[in-house]
Formats: structure tokens, C-alpha cells, sequence
């Protein structure tokens, strides 16, 4: 009985290595070529499980989500204007068609990428020389990539691959061109500097100007209006003094030599040198001599 048992299993076992060899899976992300002897004799497209003949078939996978392929190293193409600039890209590609990319490329991602690679070069190049800098830069990126992305495509399609996007992420300038261009665009802001400040510096000397013309105006105006007071001033007190003058003439001297003695004794260290019989001091000597009395 144990002799038949050993037999069972190793039958089992026999027939479970010739199931494993037989079979084979593909998953969502893949595509599978069935190869008897050298050649392709299917293509499997679908995830599922599948059948081949063992020891005569074999299989390959091949990955058809998107990859992305960005550059090492920035490429350097030269616009219109006959300037280098320095362009990083990117771009996002997938297998299509798993039968064409091995007939192609063998199958080969690396072979693969270095024939988008050039393709993407070559739209760029044509490109970057039909437009200026300031095109390149601004103006026409998003034309720039779809036109490369429908040219990459095309081109692509030959080895089984789908170009899905090409994108520009920089456009600089070498270092000595920005050099150049950093130092042109500082003198032409000090250029546009200079002159505001020029311009600033003429309205501020018509301002102080205009503000002189008008303070010597008012001044003036000022001057013209308080001689006007004073000179009416002086008229109303000549004419107040004129009246009391016409009421008591000797009273009027009276209180005029009051004023002057005032004034003349102000301080005590003020000194006259006069003749004691002079008529400043009429009054002094004798206060009643008005009228006489």
C-alpha cells in the first residue's frame, strides 16, 4: 500500500511542475509575449491566466504604465536670435504594443529612450530656432510642447510606444549670456533711476522756486498792508494830537515834555548833557509856567 502512495505522490508532484510550467498570470500593468522556439506566437494583452506549452514556450513581461524619462543634463539650443539657452524637459511615455517594441527595440526601455530622446531633441531644436528668447520663454511654450508631443508621438508609434506628454520645466540662459543680460537690465534700471531722480530733483527746485515767489509776495503784501495801518495810525494820532493841540496849546506841551521826560528817564543810567537853562527842563523848574501863572 505504501509503495502505491509513493507512486501517488510522486505523480501529483510530476503533474503539479507540468501545471506550474504550463500556466502563466499576466497583471493589469503588463503585457506578455509568448515565444516558441525564437518567435512570437501570442500576444496577451488582458490580465488573466493563461496556458503554454512547457519547455517549448516561454514569456515576457512588459510594463505599460506610463514611465518618465527626464533629461541628465539641460540641452543647449539656439533661437532665432542666434542665442544659446538651456532647456530641461521631460517626457511621459507608455508601450502600446508589445509585439512592435520588442520587433523594434528588442525590448529594450534604454533603446527605447535614447530614440524619444532624439526625436524630442530634433522638434526642440526646430523649434527653439523658429522663435526669439522672449517667445520661447513666455509667449509660445504651450504650442512649443504640443506640437513636439504630436511629432514625438507619431514617431513613437513605429516601436510600439505612445508619446503622452512632453513638457519644457526651464528655459535658461548659459551663464555668461545671463551675465550679460543681468548686467544690461541693472545699467537700464539705473539708467530709468537716473532720470526719475533727475526729473524728481527739477520739480522739487520748481516747487521751492514757486514756494520762494509766493513767500515774497506775501511778504510783500504783508509789508504794503502794515505801512497801510501804520501810516493810518500815524494820521489818527497826528489828528487826535492836532485836536488837543487846538483845545489848550499849554497843555499840550505840557504833557508832550511829561513824555519826554518819561522817556528820557527811563533807566538810571541814562545820562543828558544839556544847558540847565534850556527848555527841556521848562517844566522841571517851574511846573506852573503854562499860561503863565
Amino acid at each position: 500500500m505504501s509503495k502505491y502512495l509513493g507512486f501517488i505522490l510522486i505523480a501529483l508532484i510530476a503533474l503539479l511542475v507540468v501545471l506550474s510550467a504550463s500556466t502563466f498570470t499576466v497583471d493589469q500593468r503588463q503585457n506578455a509575449l509568448v515565444f516558441q522556439l525564437g518567435e512570437v506566437v501570442s500576444v496577451k494583452t488582458k490580465p488573466g491566466l493563461y496556458f503554454k506549452l512547457p519547455l517549448v514556450q516561454n514569456v515576457r513581461y512588459f510594463d505599460t504604465r506610463i514611465l518618465t524619462m527626464e533629461a541628465t543634463d539641460p540641452e543647449r539650443f539656439i533661437t532665432s536670435e542666434k542665442k544659446n539657452v538651456l532647456v530641461d524637459s521631460f517626457i511621459k511615455w507608455r508601450v502600446i504594443d508589445a509585439r512592435q517594441f520588442y520587433v523594434s527595440v528588442g525590448g529594450d526601455e534604454r533603446r527605447a529612450q535614447i530614440r524619444l530622446n532624439q526625436t524630442v531633441n530634433d522638434g526642440l531644436r526646430a523649434e527653439f530656432g523658429r522663435r526669439t528668447i522672449n517667445t520661447v520663454v513666455s509667449g509660445s511654450r504651450e504650442e512649443i510642447m504640443s506640437i513636439i508631443r504630436a511629432k514625438a508621438d507619431q514617431d513613437a508609434r513605429a516601436i510600439g510606444v505612445q508619446v503622452v506628454d512632453v513638457r519644457i520645466k526651464r528655459v535658461d540662459l548659459p551663464e555668461a549670456v545671463s551675465e550679460n543680460v543681468y548686467r544690461r537690465m541693472e545699467a537700464e534700471r539705473k539708467q530709468v533711476a537716473n532720470e526719475l531722480r533727475s526729473t524728481g530733483a527739477a520739480e522739487a527746485e520748481k516747487i521751492r522756486a514757486d514756494a520762494d515767489k509766493q513767500k515774497d509776495v506775501i511778504v510783500a503784501e504783508a509789508y504794503r498792508d502794515a505801512q497801510g495801518v501804520k501810516g493810518e495810525g500815524d494820521a489818527k494820532a497826528a489828528s487826535v494830537y492836532a485836536a488837543a493841540y487846538g483845545k489848550n496849546a499849554e497843555f499840550y506841551a505840557f504833557y508832550r515834555s511829561m513824555q519826554a521826560y518819561r522817556e528820557s528817564f527811563a533807566s538810571k543810567s541814562d545820562v543828558m548833557v544839556l544847558d540847565p537853562s534850556a527848555d527841556f527842563f521848562k517844566y522841571m523848574k517851574n511846573p506852573r509856567a503854562a499860561g503863565g501863572q
